[in-house]
């Protein structure tokens, strides 16, 4: 790999960081949930990718890597859907106390 991929790599990794942290900053709190959710599912076609990656078979290093990516891309799918469910819990409505209930715990 030359000098010149590998520095316009990490430009476009650099370009990437900056414009992802610009983009989340400026969502407003509402949003979050369905924002997680569209992430979530690019991180999905990130996990087919790394899967396609560790099968393909060009040598032992490939393989390794593409090995570290579908577990790194797993985790990341499956933490994201799991805050997903906790925040979308956060919208539920709480069940009203029932009326009889309140009644025997007041004595007057």
């Amino acid at each position: 790999m030359s000098t010149e991929v590998i520095i316009a790599g990490l430009y476009v990794f650099a370009l990437a960081a900056f414009l992802g942290y610009q983009v989340i900053s400026r969502v407003p709190p509402l949003l979050h949930t369905p924002l997680m959710s569209a992430t979530n599912a690019i991180s999905g076609i990130s996990l087919v990718g790394s899967l396609v990656s560790a099968g393909a078979d060009y040598n032992t290093v490939s393989t390794w890597l593409g090995f570290i990516a579908v577990i790194a891309s797993t985790i990341n799918v499956v933490g994201g859907f799991m805050i997903t469910d906790r925040m979308l819990r956060m919208f539920k409505r709480q069940p009203a106390p029932r009326k009889d209930s309140a009644e025997e715990q007041d004595p007057a």
